[in-house]
């Protein structure tokens, strides 16, 4: 409460959000303004020397530009009323705006109107109201209720895979049509998949980020303010944003990529607190196929077994070294490092256990590079041709007539389990009755009873089993399989490269004898198809011929 004065500096404040369910034609701050300034018409004691605007901000708290703008200037003394259309519109947190409307305003001598709540702080009758705190109550209830059926409605869409971010990931496009749905940006997304290409060839993300700079690719950043589109981050450094270590690693550790829609990453505590706070994994909302992939899932899936390896560039190249972070200790487990040595005035390299160097009582392990080079190469080259054998097995059998074409008789196999299935279950019942006639004991029912149930129990496995291999068999193409191919297009491989490394294995054993235990992708795979093969009438051997 303070004394009427004959002369106001008065800052005409208007605020406008959509999260606050505010009605954008009824509260937009043109309307907002022309209704403060007839107000100020018919008061001669009240000039306006300022007028801020918030738009677009909620007025859960009081963190916005505008009013910290209008703050510093009642500070400075340059103004000392503040008008607004409403209450809302000053703000609807009733505890934040009871404390400006009650205590600071006051104690600083600033006059607040709120034109619509009839609320004038010169006026001694209505300052002593209760209106005020319940209106302000009021408003701050229906920002909750408004923010409680935004982050229902905001779920829903997440949960049916629609896209409601601000701006849609590099490589892909919001669709004209429909602004929750993405489309694929045709030469982003070149881009992408040129980061997980080179990434998987050995590069690491900074030489990456160096090339695409040298050819002149835009960053994501730069790309959208291309496409006209209003970007503001905390990413940028310099006049002209560039690729980084950290923007390449963003696009190959980002499963939208594969078609995977994944949100609710993060989340507000409640609708007065603003600041971001990260969820567990496990709250996350993933919807598979909601948009066309850009990279395959095993594609994405090994890069992201290779950024978790300890790999190392080297010195005097811009590549990893092919077998980086593949090399690993048959004893201790740890990784083998690359080191150099002179014997007989020339340089060679070898690999020695990273555990045994830091001296943590392990072997050593050492093996030549040219040596290992060779042992992996033959290993691959060993194993392409099981499976070239395989795939001709299988080719040789497609071209069979259909009656030929049958594995080993699993249907005859399947029917004779099941008479004896049928035969061991007439058995059992009888067992009672021989029990009654006298023809067996008490002891010898119970006996006969376990056996039977037991045989039955053995050969409705071995149904289940044989119907499962009968369908691996049969239905099962190996030769259309993506994982074959990984392998069958690396047949004429000739020199130990890091690609091939990459698409092929999963680790590399070495033992302290020099012998090494190539450990390959998609083993599991592999082992059901050789099964199958093998209950095949037409061996490999036999189909090579």
């Amino acid at each position: 409460m303070f004394a009427s004065k004959e002369y106001y500096k008065a800052c005409i404040y208007t605020r406008l959000s959509k999260d606050d369910g505010d009605k954008p034609e009824s509260d937009s701050i043109g309307n907002q303004k022309a209704l403060i300034r007839e107000f100020v018409k018919n008061h001669p004691e009240i000039q306006v020397v300022s007028e801020k605007a918030d738009d677009g901000y909620s007025g859960v708290n009081f963190e916005r530009p505008g009013f910290k703008e209008m703050m510093e200037e009642i500070r400075a003394g340059q103004v000392d009323c503040v008008i607004v259309k409403d209450l809302s519109r000053f703000g609807r947190n009733y505890i934040e705006a009871g404390n400006y409307i009650e205590r600071v305003f006051p104690f600083i001598g600033v006059r607040f109107i709120a034109i619509n709540d009839s609320y004038d702080s010169t006026d001694r009758n209505q300052s002593d109201s209760l209106i005020i705190p319940f209106k302000n109550l009021i408003n701050d209830a229906y920002c909750k209720d408004i923010s409680v059926k935004i982050r229902t409605q905001l779920e829903i869409k997440r949960k049916k895979g629609e896209f409601i971010g601000a701006f849609a990931v590099y490589g892909y496009l919001k669709d004209p049509e429909d602004h929750n749905k993405l489309v694929v940006d045709t030469f982003a997304s070149e881009v992408v998949k040129a980061i997980f290409r080179w990434k998987l060839e050995g590069m690491s993300q900074g030489d990456i980020a160096e090339r695409l700079n040298a050819q002149g690719v835009l960053c994501p950043m730069e790309y959208k303010l291309s496409l006209g589109m209003k970007v503001q981050t905390n990413f940028r450094m310099n006049r002209k944003a560039a690729w980084s270590w950290s923007s390449v690693s963003r696009i190959l550790t980002n499963e939208i990529y594969t078609g995977v829609m994944v949100q609710g990453k993060v989340s507000t505590p409640n609708y007065k607190v603003k600041k971001f706070m990260r969820k567990d994994e496990a709250e996350w909302i993933r919807v598979e196929q909601s948009h066309e992939a850009i990279i395959d899932e095993d594609t994405f899936r090994v890069t992201q077994e290779l950024l978790k390896k300890d790999v190392r560039r080297g010195p005097e190249k811009g590549k990893v070294y092919p077998l980086s972070g593949y090399l690993v200790c048959a004893d201790c487990g740890q990784s083998m490092i690359r080191k150099s040595a002179v014997s007989g005035g020339k340089k060679y390299y070898y690999y020695v256990c990273s555990g045994h160097k830091a001296g943590k009582n392990c072997k050593p392990h050492s093996i030549r590079e040219e040596d290992l080079f060779g042992a992996v190469l033959a290993a691959i080259r060993g194993h392409i041709k099981i499976i070239a054998d395989m795939k001709r097995t299988m080719d040789t059998l497609r071209s069979l007539p259909e009656g030929q074409r049958n594995t080993v008789n699993y249907d005859m196999q399947i029917v004779k389990l099941k008479e004896e299935i049928e035969r061991s279950q007439g058995f059992k019942m009888k067992l009672y009755d021989n029990l009654q006639d006298g023809l067996i004991d008490q002891e010898e029912y119970f006996l006969f009873k376990k056996n039977y149930s037991e045989r039955i129990a053995d050969a409705e496995r071995a149904v289940q089993r044989l119907e499962q291999e009968r369908e691996d068999a049969v239905s099962r193409n190996v030769s259309e399989q993506a994982w074959t191919k990984v392998f069958l297009k690396n047949k004429n491989l000739t020199e130990l490269d890091r690609k091939a490394v990459v698409d092929l294995i999963e680790e590399i054993v070495v033992y302290e004898d020099k012998k090494i235990d190539v450990r390959f992708r998609y083993m599991a795979d592999f082992d059901r198809a050789m099964h199958a093969v093998h209950m095949l009438p037409v061996k490999p051997r036999e189909a090579a011929v």
